[in-house]
């Protein structure tokens, strides 16, 4: 305790000294903050790459101090950009008597320009030999380096700038992150499709089975949802005659947290005209190898140690022969609900009283099945009961035209041949209704604009959503949901 309470006096000092340095800044006309612009020529890995080219000629960078070495009359430091670090030799004789003065009383953490010329060290380290050093913003805190680093994960969460400031595998995660988005649409892009937006504000928040978050419009005095997922105004433009088109953007679930899941995140949804659910199977297959090799120049990846290829043909399961495959039970043989019950309570699934059929199934499926999809598997042909907007199986009624996209035992993605019968979409809104109205709060509610369009007509078409914060902690092979989201949904501190 005391130990702490001594690092806290020591903290509290080396604040007040900043604000000191501050306050003479600004007292001699030196004011960091009122610099407006400083302009840069180059980046830190763009120097030390191409530095026979550079080499003896003048440069200027600007970054982040993150460490500096006085030794008399000429000193080291190093600036982190948004590249990398460089180091520079200032030296009193190249800079002057007064602005030398001025360097050494930098600190860690502040924000400098930097002119000169690029040189190697006798080290061999890639340096700038500084000419002029300018502060452009003053640090006021203490980077967490002088207390044992940041670690703390809550605390890394919640100050995601300094995060990126100390942990370059952070930044590279989310440069990372950056890519996967850029190479989804150049795909997409160059398959026909287009790019759109819909609402987030919606009065029936449809298309998935999850509890929205409600608010109140006052100009309207009505209730509105945020949207839960992107699907139905997607179907809408289909109708309409755009035949190809995506978005990617945030919806809301009002859900818990835990490592895969955060009440806000990013979904692509697209929707093609004339295909169906073998369709969508082929582009997730083409497209996540384009995007694998796109961003991270290979089609094998490696997630907490263990590989998964995305060369190879991915597998094509329904879920009936999974479960007999995982589980050895056969849900062919298995004709009512009361035997689907039955051999529920024998294997100790918990089911509620409304789940049919079609309903356990999936419960075995989550039970016996999913940890052992770690390659990429296609689990196809979803009962009917779990999945309200697609089509029947024309072969098999009981049974739809769904698939979902599993790696690393989770799910990636989920698609259907859509159903554009607007007479047995209004029964399955119905049955929707019906579980609603016997508790289950996310069950879909009747959208009877989405159904005057299906009335209009909705061609054939598949459509498919993808987790994109799921794709991004598989690509750059982060634990938890938090690490591929800047700034992730945290409780109060004072909670």
């Amino acid at each position: 305790m005391a130990e702490q309470k001594k690092q806290e006096q020591d903290l509290n000092q080396l604040l007040k000294v900043r604000r000191e340095k501050l306050a003479e800044l600004q007292a001699n006309g030196k004011d960091p903050f009122k610099i407006v612009k400083f302009d840069v020529t180059h980046h830190s890995q763009e120097i030390k790459d191409g530095f026979e080219g550079l080499e003896g000629q003048s440069v200027i960078v600007a970054g982040r101090m993150m460490s500096k070495r006085v030794m008399g009359k000429a000193s080291f430091c190093h600036v982190q950009d948004l590249q990398g670090t460089i180091q520079s030799y200032v030296a009193r004789d190249s800079l002057g008597e007064e602005p030398y003065k001025e360097f050494k009383k930098l600190d860690v953490g502040d924000v400098i320009g930097i002119k000169g010329e690029v040189f190697r060290t006798k080290t061999g380290e890639i340096s700038i030999h500084a000419s002029e050093v300018t502060l452009l913003s003053k640090s006021l805190q203490v980077l967490p380096e002088k207390f044992h680093g940041l670690t703390n994960t809550d605390t890394r969460y919640r100050q995601r700038y300094v995060d990126l400031i100390m942990n370059p595998e952070v930044k590279d995660t989310f440069i990372k992150r950056s890519k996967i988005l850029s190479a989804i649409r150049r795909y997409l892009d160059g398959q026909g499709f287009m790019e759109v937006e819909t609402p987030m504000l919606v009065a029936n928040a449809g298309g998935a089975a999850a509890r929205p978050f409600e608010t109140h419009f006052n100009a309207l005095d009505e209730d509105f949802k945020l949207r839960i997922s992107l699907e139905l105004y997607l179907k809408r433009l289909i109708v309409g005659g755009l035949e190809r088109v995506y978005e990617i953007g945030r919806v809301f679930r009002n859900e818990g947290l835990d490592t895969r899941h955060n009440p806000e995140f990013t979904l692509m949804e697209l929707y093609q005209a004339f295909t169906d659910y073998h369709g969508m199977m082929d582009l997730t297959e083409n497209l996540y190898r384009y995007v694998a090799q796109e961003v991270l120049g290979t089609t094998t990846i490696t997630y907490n140690g263990v590989e998964m290829d995305l060369g190879k043909p991915f597998e094509r399961i329904t879920m009936v022969d999974a479960v007999k495959k995982y589980a050895d039970i056969d849900f062919n043989e298995i004709k009512t609900d009361e035997e689907a019950k039955a051999l529920a309570d024998k294997h100790h699934i918990q089911y509620e009283a409304r789940h049919k059929k079609g309903d356990i199934l999936s419960l075995f499926f989550e039970e016996f099945v999913e940890e052992h999809l770690v390659q990429p598997t296609f689990v196809m042909d979803h009962p009917i009961e779990i999945s309200p907007l697609t089509k029947k199986k024309p072969d098999n009624p009981e049974y739809t035209e769904r698939f979902e996209f599993f790696m690393n035992g989770w799910e990636m993605a989920n698609a259907y041949s859509e159903l554009n019968d607007p007479i047995d979409q209004r029964e399955r809104f119905k049955a929707q209704e019906e579980l609603f109205a016997q508790g289950d709060e996310e069950a879909n509610h009747t959208d009877e604009d989405f159904l005057n369009a299906l009335e209009v007509g909705m061609p054939p078409t598949g459509g498919i959503g993808f987790g994109i914060d799921r794709m991004c902690m598989l690509l750059t092979d982060s634990a938890a949901i938090r690490d591929v989201l800047l700034f992730p949904t945290m409780k109060p501190i004072d909670k």
